[in-house]
Formats: C-alpha cells, sequence, structure tokens
C-alpha cells in the first residue's frame, strides 16, 4: 500500500495535496510512499517551535529534559517493531536495521543518563573555575552555558532514518532547544513513523519537534543567529546549505557531518600469520557491505604494506565471495540493495570516476546474483573491490566517494608513506589501524590523528570488545575536520553545548554566587546557627558555614598515624632528610592526617539529615604542617543538586584547612548525601 507522508507542523499532522514525489522500494521497485512539502508555512513553523516550543522545553530542568528522554526511550523500544516493518524497504537487513533502530533508542538512552549524571537540575551550565578579575578578589569572571531562544534544524541523510534522526534530537532536547527535523525523502517514510510515535507518545512538550516531509522550501529564510542547523549528507549539499545568504549573514551555527573518505590501515609489522591481518580482512568486509556499504563511515581506502598486496586481496576476495545478496526481509545475512536506483546509478558512475586510477578486483558494478531477487526492479549491487595501479600519483581515490559496497586498495612502501596517503583524504570522521606494534601504532596514530575526528587502533587484546570502525558512540566524538566537515554531533556533552551560547559573566563574588547557585571565595558565608549537618538538604543555602575550634598537631600525633596506618614516608619520620627535601622545612604531618583530623572537626557525630560522604574532588595540599601547628577548619555550602531519588539531596562543600597564621593549608570539595523531609 502506498502512503502519503505528512508533515507535523505546529503540532497538527498536515497531509499534502500536490508535488507530491514517489518513493519506491529498493527491493522491487515498487512505490511505497509519496511526499511533498508543498502548502507548508515555513514561517509558521518556525515560529511555533520559538515561542511554543523552546519557553516549553527552557522551563525544564536538565534533569526533567534527561527523565523525558529515558521515557521516550522506553516508549519507543516497546514499539519498535512497526520501525522495522518499513525498513526493509530501504533495503538494509534487520541486522544493518538494528544499528539505525536500536542505535538510536541506544543514544536516547546514554544522553539521559549522562544528562543525569553530568548535569545539574538547573537550566544551565556553570562552566569552569572562577577567575578573580581584580587585586582584593571583589570582581571575578565566569562561563555559564544556557540554551539558545532559537530552534535547531536538522537535515537528515538517507541511510540512518532513526538513529540520524535521533543522535541529532536528543542532544537538543538535553539543551532545551526545539527542532525542526527534515529527513532525507528516500526514507523519509520510517522517519515520518518514527515522529508519530514520538508525537503519539504524550511526553515532549508542544512545539518540541516538528516534521518536514519533503523540501526545505523558504525554511532557511527564517533562521536567525540563535538557530542552528545540523546537517548530514553530501559535501555538495551542504556548501550549498552553508553558503546561503541568510545562513551567512546571520554566522549560523552549521553543524556538518558529510563526506568522508574513511581509511582502514594494516601495520607495516603484520603478515598472513598475524591475528591482525585477519582482523583487518574482516573488518574491511563488514564495512562494505553493511547497509551495503551507505555509511558515512564506511572504509573507502585500504591501505596494506607492499608486501601484503596481494595476499590482503586474495584474503578479501575470498571474504567478498561469501556474501550473498538478497531480500533484506528474508535473512538478515544477506546483504541488501541500494537505497534506490537513482543511488545505484550514482555509485556505477563513482566506480567509473575511480577506474581511471584504479582496476577492479573483485566485482561486477553492472552485474550481480542473488537468492530471489530482481535486479531490473531492485537496486541491487554486487561489492566492489578496486586496486591503485599507482597510489602515490592517484587523485580520485581520495576526493572520490562510491557511497556503496566500493574500497579501493591503495598498496604503500613505508609508514610515512601511509600517512601521506591517509592525509590526502582531507578530513576524515574516522580511520582504524590494525597492529601490534607499538612503534607502528604511534607513529601512525600521531602521524594521522589530525586529520581524523575518531582513531580504532584495533588489534588480538581488544577485538572482542571492539565496537567496530564503523560505529559511533554517544559518548565519543562524531565528527571529522575539512572534507568530514568540521562538525561534532556526539561527543557527551560537547554536542549539547552546540545548542547554548557561551557566556563571560563578570560581576562580584556575591552577584555571581547568587545567579550561579555555586559558592566562591569573596561571597558571603554567613556563620550558620545550626550545625550545617544537622539542617536537611531544604534548608541548606548556598553559603552556610561554620568556622570550627583549633587543634594541635603534635610530632606523637605523627608517629602515631605513621606506625598505625603504615605510611612512615621519611618527610614524616626523619629530620635530616625532611630538611635535605625542597618542600619541607623538616618532619611533617601526612596530608592524609589534615584530612582525618580536619572532619574530626567539622563532623557532627549524631545522627541527622546528612546521611553519607561520598568522596573528595580538588584535593590540594597547599602548605606543610609541621609539629606543633594549629589547624581549624572552615566548611562552607558551595553547591546544592537534587539526587536520582526524592529522599535525599548532593550536597557540595567547600572545605578550606588552615593553620594558626590563617595560611591555606588544604583545599577540596566535600561530596555529601543530605536527606530531603517528606513531600
Amino acid at each position: 500500500m502506498t502512503i502519503t507522508l505528512q508533515s507535523l507542523a505546529q503540532d497538527r499532522w498536515v497531509t499534502p495535496a500536490e508535488g507530491l514525489v514517489e518513493i519506491a522500494s529498493a527491493i522491487d521497485g515498487r512505490v511505497v510512499a509519496r511526499a511533498s512539502s508543498a502548502g507548508l508555512d515555513f514561517a509558521a513553523i518556525v515560529r511555533h517551535a520559538r515561542e511554543v516550543g523552546g519557553p516549553a522545553l527552557r522551563k525544564l530542568s536538565f534533569h526533567r529534559r534527561a527523565d523525558m528522554l529515558k521515557a521516550l526511550g522506553a516508549y519507543l523500544g516497546e514499539r519498535k517493531e512497526t520501525l522495522y516493518a518499513l525498513a526493509a524497504d530501504t533495503g538494509a537487513n534487520r541486522r544493518d536495521n538494528a544499528v539505525d533502530i536500536d542505535g538510536g533508542l541506544v543514544t536516547l538512552a546514554a544522553y539521559a543518563s549522562r544528562g543525569r549524571r553530568e548535569l545539574p537540575d538547573t537550566s544551565f551550565i556553570v562552566e569552569g573555575e572562577v577567575e578573580q578579575l581584580g587585586k582584593r578578589g571583589s570582581f571575578v569572571g565566569q562561563h555559564l552555558l544556557s540554551p539558545l531562544h532559537g530552534v535547531a534544524v536538522h537535515i537528515n541523510a538517507f541511510n540512518f532514518p532513526c538513529w540520524g534522526l535521533l543522535e541529532k534530537l536528543a542532544p537538543a532536547m538535553l539543551a532545551g532547544v526545539p527542532v525542526i527535523a527534515k529527513p532525507a525523502t528516500a526514507t523519509a517514510y520510517v522517519a515520518e513513523a518514527l515522529v508519530k510515535l514520538i508525537h503519539e507518545s504524550g511526553l515532549l512538550p508542544a512545539g518540541a519537534l516538528q516534521l518536514i516531509c519533503g523540501g526545505t522550501g523558504d525554511l532557511l529564510d527564517h533562521l536567525t543567529g540563535q538557530d542552528v542547523i545540523a546537517f548530514t549528507g553530501s559535501i555538495e549539499t551542504s556548501e550549498k546549505l552553508h553558503a546561503h545568504p541568510n545562513v551567512a549573514r546571520h554566522a549560523i551555527r552549521f553543524v556538518a557531518e558529510r563526506d568522508s573518505l574513511n581509511a582502514a590501515l594494516l601495520g607495516s609489522d603484520a603478515t598472513p600469520a598475524d591475528p591482525e591481518f585477519d582482523l583487518f580482512v574482516r573488518e574491511v568486509v563488514r564495512e562494505m557491505t553493511a547497509k551495503a556499504g551507505q555509511k558515512c563511515t564506511a572504509i573507502r581506502r585500504v591501505l596494506v604494506p607492499r608486501a601484503q598486496q596481494t595476499a590482503v586481496i586474495a584474503a578479501l576476495k575470498d571474504k567478498l565471495a561469501e556474501v550473498r545478496l538478497g531480500d533484506p526481509r528474508k535473512d538478515d545475512k544477506a546483504m541488501g540493495p541500494l537505497v534506490s536506483r537513482d543511488q545505484r546509478e550514482a555509485v556505477r558512475a563513482a566506480i567509473a570516476t575511480l577506474q581511471t586510477e584504479a582496476e577492479i578486483v573483485s566485482g561486477d558494478p553492472e552485474r550481480c546474483e542473488g537468492d530471489g531477487i530482481d535486479t531490473t526492479k531492485g537496486a541491487y549491487m554486487a561489492p566492489i573491490l578496486l586496486r591503485a595501479r599507482d597510489p602515490m600519483s592517484a587523485r580520485r581515490v581520495h576526493d572520490t566517494e562510491a557511497f556503496g559496497p566500493v574500497a579501493t586498495v591503495l598498496a604503500y612502501d613505508d609508514i610515512d608513506q601511509a600517512i601521506e596517503l591517509v592525509r590526502r583524504g582531507e578530513g576524515s570522521l574516522v580511520a582504524s589501524l590494525f597492529t601490534y606494534d607499538n612503534v607502528v601504532a604511534e607513529q601512525i596514530a600521531l602521524g594521522i590523528a589530525p586529520w581524523h575526528g575518531r582513531l580504532l587502533i584495533v588489534d588480538r587484546d581488544c577485538a572482542a570488545e571492539s565496537t567496530g570502525h564503523g560505529t559511533p558512540l554517544p559518548a565519543l566524538l562524531h565528527g571529522g575536520p575539512g572534507r568530514a566537515g568540521g562538525g561534532e554531533e556526539l561527543g557527551g556533552m560537547r554536542s549539547v553545548h552546540h545548542y547554548m551560547q557561551r557566556t563571560a559573566i563578570q560581576a562580584s563574588p556575591r552577584r555571581l554566587a547568587a545567579l550561579t547557585g555555586t559558592w566562591s571565595r569573596g561571597a558571603p558565608s554567613p556563620a550558620a546557627t545550626v550545625h550545617p549537618f544537622k539542617r536537611n538538604y531544604d534548608e541548606l543555602a548556598i553559603g552556610d558555614s561554620i568556622e570550627t575550634a583549633s587543634r594541635p598537631i603534635t610530632l606523637d600525633d605523627i608517629e602515631h598515624f605513621a606506625h598505625f596506618t603504615g605510611d612512615t614516608f621519611y618527610a614524616h619520620m626523619d629530620e635530616a632528610a625532611a630538611k635535605a627535601n625542597p618542600f619541607f622545612p623538616g618532619r611533617v604531618a601526612h596530608g592524609y592526617l589534615i584530612l582525618a583530623f580536619a572532619a574530626g572537626l567539622f563532623v557532627d557525630p549524631a545522627p541527622g539529615p546528612l546521611l553519607a560522604n561520598y568522596g573528595l574532588d580538588n584535593l590540594r595540599f597547599l602548605k606543610p604542617v609541621s609539629p606543633d601547628d594549629t589547624i581549624k577548619v572552615k566548611l562552607t555550602v558551595k553547591q546544592k543538586s537534587s539526587a536520582r531519588r526524592p529522599e535525599y539531596g548532593e550536597v557540595r562543600w567547600d572545605v578550606e584547612v588552615v593553620n594558626q597564621y590563617d595560611e591555606p593549608v588544604a583545599r577540596y570539595d566535600l561530596l555529601t548525601m543530605s536527606a530531603r523531609p517528606p513531600a
């Protein structure tokens, strides 16, 4: 049945009546959907995102947005079979679609977890330490990240209609910026089904997500400097969008992930007798055939030592001969077709360009066989392996991407030549290196790292757990320099920051503490009338502090601590040796003795709202403590953050230990859990 795709505009599903473009199944050429954006009011769509979606998202803290993403992932996970059923017509088998569908759900879950774990329960981020800008400390500065008051326009490629949408959506939603998603038309029927599930869930605020099925019309004309464009696709389309007059005029943030001539290198140490050789061959074949090679991270250039070229080609041909083409709905191990016959023609044209410098050593771009397939109706193509005739003089191998099951072998004579060949790709998303030699690994890794967003080094030790050359991970950067676009779509909090503005705030410590909810030295720290450990989380205020009584530290204390703990380091036990040390005036107290005695000074021993001490951050010992010195502690509430459970909250305390001259001898952050009263 052919469906007419709808766009989600201003929280209403809109069915187009004209300008419809037919979308064919990659399997047999039948029309599965029609799409058009005719009739959409793009100015109203942008306005709705800004005026409805943005304010609703910004009202939520990072933790609430993270909880929203977690709930959405769970909701979609229970309904994902609907997406699998549709996605077969894109040409991908179930194994490949798992990367798209389940991979997208994993990314949602990952950002939900990181948002809860790494971000505060606020709507802004305090970045870095307070910078003292005046001599007396009354004028300070700090960076703050706050969500843009615009919209994120996400333009996605055809190869990952689910993951591509969700991996952009997750960081934007976490940042608090509404999204207008525009999927590639060739697979928009899968993206539309995904967004319908999201909309039906009711988990996102109104205006948080809109969908355009079809062209973008005059959408870019309505964007401003508060907006972001995140693009995945060809270098030609990327250049056109980036050069749009309105994009240039407003310096609109443009994040691109585009064409990438990714490389895999076999180290000069590897021979057919080594595990790394087999791992290399297996990875190249997997990356050539997964999603029929239609991956931005797929291996396009296969670099091998000249001495191993014949053996590598023979091994690759044997493995490629085992790959069977077939209907992706029937066998999850068969390689399915390309996304469309137009795409197949584009790949054939790219192969013809590559043949000016390389010869085909496996496969025929014009012919293929498979189980129960009709190559006249479906977009099937056999895997094609080429060999560069003269790698050092080749040019098209390094600038022509055949976006399909195609790779070219290039032989190198030494490591410097291998590095040079990889660099000619002018920037890639990922490269992989297969070696067991430390010198080879270091030389190549440092030689090519500036040209890559990610570098995978595989050997027998890590292969079993390696996620592979072509798998972007939410915690690590996905993007690359130069030709790859210069973007950072993933990478933990880095991608969240793309949707936020970094602002340097300059003010008094008092003003900065009030604004950021984080106490720093110089801000008010009123003495508490009740010991802070006796006050529950809700009763504690930023800046609440106590100053303890003093305690002397004797030589007996130092020696007892040394023998009790076994830490008899000479600086604590040998006066002459300690004096010879440039850091000490003689025997000194252990740093951990100072921490222990400090705790004894500020801890309230009775049961109370303080539940647990779960660690220290930023510990520094600033000045030695000698026998008969005294210490005291100033303890201040530095920061508060809601925990995962409502029964308690996390409190960060500033701890400063000073000697009898009020000179700081130690500073650190103490982390505790404090009870909250029942709601």
